[in-house]
Parts: C-alpha cells; sequence; structure tokens
C-alpha cells in the first residue's frame, strides 16, 4: 500500500509539476528537481499536427504507453521533434494518465528561387542550399542556407557577396522562398610577397604555389582565388620545395591574407627563413630485421654522397627498400631516415634503418571530395586493401601516383584510429579538376603544303573512370586529311595492365602522279616493370593505297622508277612491336630534371607486303642549369634502322624524318626522294637537340611565358626500295642542322608553343618549315 500510494503521489508531481516548454530558442524542462522517479502514462495525445499527422509525432518519442519514463526522456523527445524541422514550437505535458504533446507546425516551403545571380546558375545552388521545396521552413535553416551561398561565392572569388531573404505566403501554410544575392565584384589577389627568401627570388617561388596574383586573364584560370584551405596548400608546396632543393631546416614563420575592404584585394605574404644549403654526407642502410641483408639493400638508394639535399630522393629510397623487404616476406618491417647533420660542412649523412615495426591492419580506405572519379580510380592506386598490412611508405607512394594522374587539383592522405588498436583507417581527401584538353597544330610551309591543321579533344579521365579517349581530324590547303580515334583502359581486366586500341586513316598526294591513302588499327598494352620503366607491346594491321589520280593517267609514258613507286593497288603491313619507356621526369609539364627515353624493336611479315625488322629509338635528358633563375637545359638524341627480311622494302616501310625532328623543315621534308620531289623515305636515320628554356624577362614567372633556343641536327639517309636505279637523290649521308628561337606559354588556353627555326645546313631538294605552333587547351 506504501509502495502504491508513492507512485499516485509521483504521478500528481508530474501532473502538476513537470511540463516540457520549447521554442524556436531552445528547449526548457520545467521539472521539479525532486520528481526523480519514473512515471507511467497509458496514452499519448498530440495536439496541433495537421499537416505531419500524429503517427509522425508519436514516432518521434521516446515515450511509450505502460513504460516508465523520466523527465530525460520528455527531454530527448523535445529534441527529436525539434530536429524533424516541421515544428516551431513544442509542448509536452503530463495529465493525469496522459501525455499531452502539443506542437506548432512550421509552414511548408512551396518554392525556392534564386535572383540576382549570375555568376553561379540556379542548379548549382540548389545543391548548395538545404532547404528544399515541400520541406518545413525553418529561420535557423534559412540562415545556415545564407552562410552556405557565401562560402559557395568566396570559393569563386567574390568575398562580398550580400544575400538577403523574402518569403512570400501562398496560402495553406506554404510559403516560396527567394534568395536575393548581390554578387558584388570579383575579390582579386593584389600582391603576394615573400619576407626572409634569399636563394630564390619572389617569382620563383610565385611559380610554386597554387594561388597567383590577379591578371588581365584571372578570370578564365581562376588562380587568384583566396582560400584558407588553398594557402595551407601552398605552405606545403612551399616547404616540399626547399626540403627537396637542399634546405631541410626550411620553416614558415607566418602567411597571412589580409584584406583591403576599400579595393575588395587580398595582400598576401609569406614569412620564411630558408636555413643553410646542405648536401648528402655517407649514405648507409642498416637493418635490425633478422633474415634481411643490410648490403642486398644498398643498390636501391637513390641519394648519392655529395649531391644537394633531397627530401624526395630519400622518400623514394624509402618506398624502394620497403617494397624489397615486404615483397620478401616481412610487410611489418619499416623503413627509418635517419640523419647525422654535420654544421662544418653542412652536409647530412642519413641512415636508412629498417627495423620491425608495429603490427597494424587497414581496416578501410575512406575517399573523400572526388565529385567526378570514381572511387576506385582512386583506390586502385595503392598497392594494399582494406584488412592488408598497414605500411606508411606506400601511403607516400599511392599520394604521388595520385598527384601524377593530373585528375584532382589536390591530394591528400591522412590517417585515423580504427575499431581496435591494431586497425588504421586511410583517409584519401581529393579535389576533381578538368581532365579534357582540345588541341589546335598547325605548320606553314611557304612554296610548298600552304597552311597544315591539325584539331584534337581528348579526355584523360573519361566519365570519371580514369580511361583516356582521344579524337582528332587534320588536313591541309591540299586533299591532305587525316583522321585519328585512340582509347586506353589503365587498368585492363582490373590489374595495372594499359590496354587500349588506335584507328587511324589518312589522305594525301603527290602533286602531279598519285593519291595514297592508309588506314588500319593498332591493339596496345603496356605493364609496369619498375616505378620508372614500362614495357608496351603492340600489333598493328594497316592498309595502304596507292591510286593514281593525280595530273597523270595510266596512259602516261612514265619512266621505270615512277612506276616502281607507284604501282597502283592496295597493300597489307601486319607487325608486332614491343616498346621500353625509362621515365624519371620531375614534372611531365614542366620537366627541370629527369630523363625521358624510349627504345621500340618492330617485326612486320605476320602476312601482308612488308617484311622488315625495325628499331628506333629517342633519349631526352632535362638539366636545371641555373635554380635561381629556373634557366632549363636539355639535350635529345634519336636514331633508327630498318631491314628487310624478304623482298625489297616498300616506300611505306621505310622512316621518313622532318620537322618534328629538326625544326626548320618539313614533317617529310629531308632524306632521299624522287626527282619530283616526292619522298621515299630512308633506311637509317640520327637525330641531336640542345636547347635551353628561360622566364621571359619583364614578365611574372607564374604567367607561364618562356623562352627557347635550340639547335636541331640529323640525317636520313639509305634506300631498299627497288627504283632500278634511277631518279632518286639524297640517299648519302648528308647532315642537316638548325638554329631557331621559340615561345611556350602555360596559359589559361592550355600550353602553346611558337618555334621559327632556321636551316643552316640544308640539300638544295630539302623542303623547308620555319614557322611551327601547337596549343592544348584545357576545358
Amino acid at each position: 500500500m506504501k509502495a502504491g500510494s508513492r507512485f499516485l503521489n509521483a504521478v500528481s508531481a508530474f501532473a502538476l509539476s513537470a511540463s516540457v516548454v520549447a521554442s524556436g530558442a531552445g528547449v526548457s524542462v520545467l521539472a521539479s528537481a525532486s520528481v526523480a522517479e519514473a512515471a507511467v502514462v497509458r496514452n499519448v495525445q498530440v495536439r496541433g499536427a495537421e499537416r505531419a499527422g500524429e503517427e509522425a509525432v508519436r514516432a518521434n518519442l521516446t515515450i511509450r504507453p505502460g513504460v516508465s519514463f523520466t523527465n530525460v526522456d520528455i527531454d530527448e523527445s523535445v529534441k527529436r521533434l525539434y530536429s524533424t524541422g516541421y515544428f516551431s514550437d513544442v509542448r509536452i505535458a503530463v495529465s493525469g494518465s496522459t501525455l499531452v504533446v502539443t506542437v506548432s507546425e512550421n509552414q511548408l516551403v512551396n518554392q525556392v528561387v534564386f535572383n540576382g545571380n549570375r555568376k553561379i546558375k540556379d542548379d548549382k545552388l540548389a545543391e548548395v542550399v538545404q532547404t528544399r521545396p515541400l520541406g518545413p521552413y525553418s529561420q535557423e535553416l534559412v540562415n545556415a542556407d545564407i552562410e552556405r551561398l557565401r562560402e559557395a561565392y568566396s570559393a569563386i572569388g567574390r568575398s562580398d557577396i550580400e544575400v538577403t531573404t523574402q518569403v512570400v505566403p501562398v496560402g495553406q501554410g506554404r510559403v516560396n522562398l527567394a534568395f536575393v544575392i548581390n554578387e558584388g565584384d570579383r575579390t582579386k589577389i593584389s600582391n603576394i610577397n615573400f619576407v626572409g627568401n634569399q636563394a630564390y627570388g619572389d617569382g620563383r617561388l610565385q611559380s610554386v604555389i597554387l594561388t597567383k596574383e590577379s591578371g588581365p586573364l584571372s578570370f578564365l584560370t581562376r588562380k587568384d582565388v583566396y582560400n584558407p584551405d588553398k594557402l595551407r596548400a601552398d605552405e606545403d608546396a612551399l616547404r616540399q620545395f626547399y626540403y627537396n632543393h637542399g634546405y631541410p631546416d626550411f620553416r614558415i614563420i607566418s602567411s597571412e591574407a589580409v584584406l583591403d575592404e576599400s579595393t575588395n584585394q587580398y595582400n598576401i605574404t609569406f614569412t620564411v627563413e630558408e636555413g643553410p644549403r646542405y648536401r648528402f654526407g655517407d649514405v648507409v642502410v642498416e637493418s635490425t630485421v633478422e633474415g634481411v641483408d643490410s648490403q642486398d639493400l644498398q643498390g636501391l638508394v637513390r641519394t648519392r654522397t655529395g649531391d644537394t639535399y633531397d627530401a624526395a630522393e630519400v622518400q623514394k629510397s624509402m618506398e624502394a627498400i620497403s617494397q624489397r623487404v615486404a615483397s620478401a616476406g616481412y610487410p611489418f618491417a619499416r623503413v627509418t631516415p635517419r640523419g647525422d647533420r654535420n654544421f662544418g660542412t653542412q652536409t647530412i649523412g642519413v641512415s636508412y634503418l629498417v627495423d620491425q615495426g608495429e603490427r597494424a591492419y587497414v581496416e578501410r580506405i575512406e575517399v573523400r571530395g572526388n565529385t567526378r572519379t570514381r572511387d576506385y580510380v582512386i583506390r586502385r592506386e595503392f598497392d594494399f586493401s582494406e584488412g592488408d598490412a598497414f605500411n606508411q611508405t606506400m601511403i607516400t607512394r599511392a599520394k604521388r601516383r595520385l598527384e601524377a594522374l593530373g585528375y584532382f587539383t589536390t591530394v591528400n592522405i591522412s590517417t585515423s584510429p580504427g575499431s581496435a588498436p591494431d586497425r588504421v583507417v586511410v583517409v584519401v581527401d581529393v579535389e576533381d579538376q578538368p581532365t579534357g584538353a582540345f588541341g589546335i597544330g598547325a605548320g606553314y610551309s611557304p612554296g610548298g603544303d600552304g597552311l597544315i591543321l591539325e584539331a584534337s579533344i581528348e579526355e584523360k579521365n573519361f566519365l570519371g573512370r580514369g580511361q583516356f579517349i582521344r579524337v582528332a581530324v587534320g588536313g591541309g590547303l591540299d586533299d591532305a586529311r587525316s583522321y585519328s580515334l585512340s582509347f586506353t583502359e589503365p587498368y585492363f581486366l582490373g590489374y595495372r595492365l594499359a590496354a587500349g586500341f588506335d584507328l587511324f586513316k589518312s589522305k594525301t598526294s603527290s602533286e602531279d602522279y598519285y593519291d595514297y591513302s592508309e588506314q588500319g588499327i593498332t591493339l596496345r598494352v603496356t605493364a609496369p616493370i619498375t616505378e620508372d620503366l614500362a614495357t608496351t607491346f603492340r600489333y598493328t594491321y594497316k592498309k595502304l593505297e596507292y591510286d593514281g589520280d593525280g595530273d597523270w593517267d595510266q596512259g602516261d609514258n612514265l619512266s621505270e622508277p615512277y612506276e616502281a613507286l607507284i604501282r597502283e593497288g592496295e597493300f597489307v603491313q601486319s607487325s608486332v612491336s614491343q616498346t621500353l619507356t625509362y621515365n624519371t621526369l620531375d614534372s611531365n609539364t614542366l620537366a627541370r630534371e629527369g630523363i625521358y627515353a624510349s627504345v621500340t624493336h618492330e617485326f612486320a611479315g605476320l602476312g601482308g607486303d612488308s617484311e622488315f625488322y625495325k628499331i628506333y629509338g629517342r633519349a631526352r635528358y632535362f638539366h636545371l642549369l641555373s635554380d635561381e633563375a629556373d634557366i632549363i637545359g636539355s639535350v635529345a638524341v634519336g636514331a633508327g634502322h630498318v631491314v628487310g627480311t624478304g623482298d625489297d622494302l616498300n616506300v611505306f616501310d621505310q622512316f621518313t624524318i622532318g620537322g618534328r625532328q629538326i625544326r626548320g623543315f618539313e614533317n617529310n621534308g629531308i632524306g632521299p626522294r624522287m626527282d619530283n620531289g616526292d619522298s621515299i623515305g630512308g633506311t637509317t636515320y640520327f637525330t641531336a637537340s640542345a636547347e635551353v628554356t628561360f622566364p621571359m624577362p619583364a614578365f611574372p614567372e607564374d604567367f607561364g611565358l618562356r623562352g627557347a633556343f635550340f639547335a636541331d641536327a640529323g640525317t636520313l639517309y639509305g634506300n631498299d626500295v627497288n627504283l632500278r636505279g634511277e631518279g632518286v637523290q639524297g640517299t648519302d649521308m648528308s647532315l642537316r642542322a638548325s638554329v631557331g628561337a621559340g615561345i611556350q606559354w602555360a596559359s589559361p588556353f592550355g600550353s602553346l608553343r611558337v618555334d621559327y627555326a632556321v636551316p643552316v645546313v640544308k640539300e638544295d631538294f630539302d623542303e623547308e618549315q620555319q614557322f611551327r605552333f601547337s596549343m592544348a587547351n584545357q576545358f
């Protein structure tokens, strides 16, 4: 009886003093502190839920008839009802054995519109805000949407945007909501300054960072948009630049962006401390893991005593050692570099210590920020997957691979604790960038074919799948035409194999005697051997046709050499080839250091009319001649030779070279040719080139305008086409050479290059082409 009395007293206390009053400003629990005992109600009564419905209210209550509850449950129920966004006021009270829930409903949004916006379209803004048609109207949500709109406009450089709202009732508890936007002027960056830099000038450092000063073409590039995250990325870029150029003590003291509201422009200042420049001292490998011989790993080290200190080379050495040790059966082995600094000689000795690390496994790989690129395209660049052993060195390698794809403006990889002490979550944050390109190539040959044009369109991240596709068409003022289609799947059948095909068709004409056309297909697959070395296998089927539709007809009395050359009919060439490619370039857009080399051997004779063996290749070496002035030198050499393995070679089996290898000449402008001037190619060629590029004076370095001086030389000679000894010239090993100057511009429209070359050593029958330009446009 006493227990029942206590229960009735508790219920009575709730009825008199336990109520919750909630409004848009917050939630207040008006319950007597003395009421701590649980209570039970028999039913729940809902008032005011005309549109939402009583069941929707009950579904958000934590209180159930016949189940004991306290003030904590009332408070939680109020919070849940508010979180739906459908109610502007919520009150919960206990009346006898009934729980009374009284709500005031928010108005519903009938329509959301945007007024005054020009720089960002309605559909993009609709994705930014969270207020939706047929959803509840909430002032708190609208205020949050205004801030989201401000952030969206700040991201495109319009920080002085003003956003207001207009709410128009349309009856039946509905309203139309309009966001009225005053976009204002674009916020610019007037100056980017560096304080404390001695080794490098401001222009050189400005070329390193992503943020750029505003200029006449900034409205196209959008690189002059201030963003705090972008500024942090610029800090990292500066650190890596100095660390990779011999300054391990470099640090950024501060980076400030100050907005001048009177001009709506930012002034950005980086204050840095460079420290002394170091070289590598003694470099050794040490191992504490039983079964791992440090001497066997020494050859994997890329850092050399006496070289300028380079953090990137240290990292690559760690990766190579880690990969070798892991493949030997030690997945948890850890490679740690230890520096031995000598302040007197300004050298740093490096010891690569291999020891047994902690056992940790990858719980999951979480990808964020990719709006276009598919998750699996990012995940496949990792050498591990969920459940595998965690290795920090592999994280760094994956980051470098993702950056090299060219799909993203930024790539950041971090880790967080998993669900257990030996579990790690790998978090990948990326930001997609445009990966399409429209290209135009052109040349002009006075007295020859005149203007020659080629246009192409390509996409290297097709549909976000990482696939490459390119379509190109070309032609001249004469009847020359060319068409091509290329496609590459970089991970064929889920393996690191780049498989693809090339379809091509072209037609050219002799000035007087014949039309020549070819069409065919190439199937290819590329497999990596190491990080720097890859091999490619190809099969090519080509159909060629000579057609006597020029200014002559079969009734003309042609000499035997011409008849041998221009036999009418179709020919088939079926060949297989293999290419080795070696690439250590530090950048595929503007290389300053490294080597790019390839060598190909090809065999034709798998059916068809051609039987030959070819070998040809080219290598180019880049070296930074002046680090401070950013002067880049390069030298290149190339060679090729073809021999027949059956009868005589056909004209189309031999090599043709010209302006692409020796500027100042047409594409097929040198080497053996008929008396009428038609090129027949040669069996052997050699080429060499030297070039120096430099930032153009009087232009900011981050403008991307560079000048070039170059010298090219080479020869094409030999002939194994049976022309019966008549009507051929230029078969001897005569040298050709040219000198010239060029301008290359990393423009907002893409990479543009213009060259003017003058042949200084040539033959009378060579065909010249002094002027040449090319362009590739990002979109």
